[in-house]
């Protein structure tokens, strides 16, 4: 069985810094095998927030892989974020994109969903799907999972717009043998199965919230604990309460794998 810490949507520059040594600590005592981020590591994408980004990651008690997030890239400097969106990450964080790494088990696949060219929508092209794909499909493991900023299903309280190319994504990514998928961007937490409407395939889809921003959408800062096994997925979420002094276990969800996909157990 593997333990993956799954965070999104730090937002430095924008953090609650008395978060940030109760999030380190709480992560150390799950004893992770990765800690999986899916984007928004920055507010702005300015040098100072990914040093801090990257002195926060530098301390963090796993391996780690992360992928960007829409505001992991220039935003007002628009020269930067359409000739060269990746420098800054690919200075501070890692060169790779779409990182890959193995957790006990379980394959972990990055995928960047990023549209320089419309900031906040995510983008899903062909190309992007067909090796990313292709990665999942080649790797002999016991359970599959996908790590991307942006969700491949529609937002469902519709506060944000939906990525081009999620429902087709979803599809293939589902027929490749993805069986989980974590994601971010929304600052709201969400676990349930994810089902392509063109065949019916799914996945167990994981939102993360934001782990330490003060963007806060009527919901705590939190992350998630997703332990994975051949037949079994559980979530576990913690959050930080307002005032409280740390992160503390708040709700758990667990998926089975049944003869025609994965279903929620009650």
């Amino acid at each position: 069985m593997s333990r993956i810490v799954h965070l999104s949507d730090l937002h430095f520059g924008r953090a609650r810094p008395e978060l940030v040594e109760p999030l380190l600590e709480t992560i150390a005592g799950l004893a992770p095998d990765l800690v999986a981020i899916s984007g928004d590591l920055t507010q702005r994408a300015r040098p100072a927030q990914f040093a801090a980004a990257r002195a926060f990651l530098d301390r963090l008690p796993a391996p780690w892989l992360a992928v960007p997030g829409n505001h992991d890239v220039p935003l007002d400097n628009l020269p930067a974020r359409f000739l060269q969106p990746w420098s800054r990450w690919r200075r501070w964080i890692a060169r790779d994109l779409e990182p890959v790494a193995e957790a006990r088990g379980a394959l972990v696949v990055g995928m960047n969903t990023v549209d320089r060219f419309a900031w906040q929508r995510g983008r899903l092209s062909a190309t992007r799907l067909g090796r990313i794909t292709s990665r999942l499909r080649a790797g002999p493991a016991a359970v599959r999972v996908v790590v991307a900023h942006h969700p491949l299903e529609l937002d469902p309280e519709g506060r944000k717009t939906p990525m081009v190319g999620g429902e087709r994504g979803l599809a293939a990514l589902a027929a490749a043998g993805a069986d989980l998928v974590l994601s971010g961007h929304l600052h709201s937490w969400r676990a349930g199965v994810v089902t392509s409407s063109r065949d019916g395939r799914g996945a167990v889809g994981v939102q993360a919230g934001t782990g330490l921003s003060t963007r806060l959408r009527g919901e705590e800062n939190d992350f998630n604990l997703v332990e994975t096994a051949r037949d079994g997925i559980e979530i576990e979420r913690f959050v930080a309460a307002e005032g409280g002094e740390g992160f503390t276990s708040a709700r758990r969800v667990r998926f089975r794998r049944a003869a025609d996909g994965w279903r929620r157990q009650a």
